[in-house]
This record gives C-alpha cells, structure tokens and sequence, in this order.
C-alpha cells in the first residue's frame, strides 16, 4: 500500500500532519492501493514563501546552470522510466504498453525540448533603440490533472526552471504516485531548496489558495474549462499571469478523396486513444454524407476489434476510466444520450463483457459510436472525455467548416484529404490552436494550446518556456 502523507517543501519531505486523506484507488480494479494526505492552505502558505525566498537567487542563475539541472534531471528520469510507467499504469489505468511508450515518454520529451528551448532563446537581445531582456516571471503555480499525468507536470516544471522561476505545484490528487516519482528525480537533479515544491490536495481547497495567493506571480493550469474559469477569476484580483489548456471537442474532417480503409480506423483511434481522456482527441467524425455509412462500417469494425480490459495483459488496448468520478459522469451521459436519442452503433452505456473477476469492478466503459448526427446531439456537443466517438455526415466543404467551428472550443482539428487546396482553405479557417494533416504528429517543439474555451497561452518548447519570461526593455541613451 502506497503511503503519500508528505509534501516536499522547501527542499525536504515534509510530514502533513493533522490533515485529511484520499484514498488511492487503482481504476483497474476499483480497489485501494494506498493514501493520500490533503494539504490545505498552511501548506500552500509555506511552499509559497519557500518559492519566494528561493526566487531571490535562483533567478539569478545562469543559462549554464539551470540546464545543468534539466540534463541531470533527464538523466534520473531515464534511470526511473519503468517505475513511472508502471506508477501510472497502477494510478490511471492506462495499458502497460501504453504506460511505457506514450505516457511515461511524454515526460523524457519534455525534460528534452525543455533543454533545447533554453539553449536557443535568447535571454537578451540588443534591438534598435533599445536592450531586450527575457526575465523569470516569478513565483508559479502550477495545477496538473490525471488524464496525462506526467505529461503535463512535464511541460510545466522543466520550461519553469529552465526560465529561472520557483514554482508550487499542485497534481491531480488522483495520480499522485508518479508525481511523487517526478518531486524524487527533481530532488535528486540538485535543483536549490525552495525552487520546486510540491503538495497534495484538491482543487477547492489547495487549488483555490494558491491560485489567489497575492505572492503567486502566474498560474498554469491544465483541466477542464469549468474550473479553469473559476481559476482565472480567483487569480484576477491580484493581475497575476493565467495560462491555461482546457477542454476540447476536436473535429475530425474526411474528403471524399482518400482511402476509407486505410484512414477510416486511424480516426477512431484518434478518439479511442487514452481511453479517450485526451483534451485533443478527435471526437466529431465529420464525412461526406454520400459516404456515410460505408464509414460507420468500417469504424465499427475497427472498433469491435478493441480488447477492453486488464490494463497488465500485452494485448489490451483501451483501459478503464482513470477513477470513479470520471467513470460515473461518462456512464451518466451514455445513459441519458439513450433516453433521448437512437441508440449507438456500438457500444452504450452497457457494462463491458467478459472481464474477469479481478477486474468486473474496475471503471471500464465500451468503446462507443453514434452514428447520423446532426451538431445539437449531446454526445456531439458536450466533451465526454471517454471512449466515445460521433459520426457527422456534411452536404459540403462549407458546412464541413461550419460544423466544425460551432463549438465553444478550439484546441485541435484533423484533416485527411488528398486536394492541396481542399487543405489550405482547411487549415486557415478552422479556428483551432491545432490542426494536423492527414495523420501528422505531434510536434515536439511546436506550440500546444488551443483557441477560444480551449484556453490561453502555449506549451511545449520554446513557445512553453516564452510563457514564465517577462519582456523587460532597457533603454539606454
């Protein structure tokens, strides 16, 4: 059993106290794997001021010494990799390989580009009339959800240190053994007392105070919209920076012009992946009408060739909800989608078959797809964050873009077409931060963060670190 009842303040690992605890649940199985003690403001008050004192010199360092933090932070990252991938897979569910290869990889990516955005930004510049300086902004707090656990405590806590901030942060108080792993290797890497802390708690509580907390300087926060709402108006009082990624209903938009076989399965895994708790994953199918339901064929047979289930077994491809909350919320939405509506093509809000004793009370849902829908159907609408997918049939390229577009989000569209000016026209009129064409991954440096709803602000390399530097300009005669 996993016993969390410390927070690492001010360069040690500090016991809580008298304080409440979380139980550690493994989505998996739906059974207790260990405790979580729950900060509370004392706590926020105390790593706030520990970054405070800290920020007085370690702003001071240089770019040689903070990237020898990041490339020894790497270093124990790599000796770690397994026990992360494994800590998240106990925590979150994910599938082992699925631990390994993708979740547990984000964060080596990250530390990485973290390094390469430090060496190539210039932190002062002489421009024409005056002197550009790239200054840390200050104290950070930083708030991180369960869904990519280490991803995001990754793309937040090295671009901050390489940036000369001290930070505070706060993960998921769902996924903290791989937090836990992260404070460990930062702790190791030799980073100053006081520049890295990190507690345990909720959002209402730890969340809240280190979010209107006046020694705070900028808050990044990674979840969804409702509560990045009522973050920003928590920190508006004292005009501290908000960077935010939130929710998304990304579009996925067919041609009529490619290989449905060959594409076709690619998009429903655009949605499948992670279970579907992804903030960028494509779920509104959006097809020609004509080819609708050659479409719905093929993505009902990509579908049903899922194994849903043991998150440890080599085979597993979707694993359950990462915990009971999220669990409840999508079944409630499965369910209520079929009061109302058609049933899906597949899936529903059913229990999943053939799961064996161990695992009958885990957090598993089916893979899911509604098919014919018109842009006011709920599952089209409103971000579910599971395994659900829904198929749009379009007249025209126009109305493509229109569906597209009528969201309140703006994080990440796809594109899969073989006509060069089907794909510009595409790429500047969808109004998201994303758009990748035809099956084009991730770019490790370029830009993540979204338009509208999605959020404000950029991680990931050096667009990432650009958000904890202040612009300075020294004017000299």
């Amino acid at each position: 059993m996993h016993k969390l009842n410390q927070f690492y303040i001010n360069g040690e690992w500090q016991d809580a106290g008298i304080v409440g605890h979380l139980e550690i649940t493994n989505p998996a199985t739906g059974g207790t794997i260990g405790e979580i003690a729950m900060g509370n403001a004392d706590h926020i008050n105390q790593a706030v001021a520990a970054a405070k004192e800290a920020f007085k010199t370690f702003s001071k360092t240089t770019k040689k010494e903070r990237l020898g933090y990041l490339e020894r932070m790497l270093e124990l990252y790599n000796e770690r990799y397994d026990d992360i991938a494994d800590a998240i897979r106990q925590e979150m569910g994910a599938p082992k390989e699925f631990s390994k290869t993708d979740q547990a990889f984000t964060g080596r990516r990250h530390i990485t580009t973290a390094i390469e955005a430090l060496k190539n930004i210039p932190l002062s510049e002489d421009r024409e009339g005056y002197q550009l300086r790239h200054e840390p902004i200050g104290v950070c707090g930083l708030i991180t959800p369960w869904n990519w656990p280490i991803n995001q405590i990754a793309c937040k806590v090295p671009p901050a240190i390489a940036a000369g901030c001290t930070m505070v942060l706060k993960p998921s108080e769902f996924s903290p053994l791989s937090a836990k792993m992260f404070a460990e290797i930062i702790h190791d890497s030799g980073v100053p007392k006081g520049v890295f802390n990190m507690v345990f708690g909720d959002g209402p509580t730890v969340g809240a105070t280190l979010s209107e907390h006046p020694d705070v300087d900028m808050i990044s926060f990674t979840g969804s919209t409702r509560a990045g709402i009522a973050i920003a108006q928590a920190a508006a009082p004292t005009i501290k920076r908000v960077s935010q990624e939130l929710g998304g209903k990304s579009p996925v938009i067919l041609t009529d012009d490619i290989d449905l076989e060959k594409v076709v399965p690619n998009c429903v895994w655009l949605c499948m992946e992670n279970t579907g708790q992804s903030c960028n994953a494509g779920t509104r199918l959006l097809v020609p009408a004509k080819l609708h339901d050659q479409v719905v064929d093929i993505a009902v047979k990509a579908t049903a060739g899922y194994k849903t289930g043991n998150p440890l077994e080599d085979d597993t491809d979707i694993g359950p909800l990462a915990n009971k909350g999220q669990f409840e919320k999508v079944k409630a939405i499965l369910e209520e989608a079929e009061k109302h509506y058609p049933k899906p093509v597949i899936g529903g809000a059913g229990p999943v078959e053939g799961l064996d004793a161990d695992h009958e009370n885990g957090f598993f849902v089916k893979p899911t797809i509604y098919a014919g829908l018109d842009n006011d159907h709920m599952i089209a609408k409103q971000e579910v964050f599971g395994p659900v997918l829904a198929i749009l049939p379009y007249e025209t390229l126009d109305e493509a873009i229109e569906i597209a577009n009528d969201t309140p989000y703006g994080l990440s569209s796809y594109i899969y077409s073989n006509d060069d000016k089907t794909i510009d026209r595409l790429t500047s009129e969808l109004r998201t931060g994303m758009v990748h064409v035809n099956g084009a991954s991730l770019a490790p440096m370029g830009p993540f963060g979204g338009y509208k709803q999605s959020g404000n602000g950029r991680e990931w390399g050096q667009f990432g670190l650009e958000e904890f530097l202040e612009i300075k300009s020294v004017l000299k005669k």
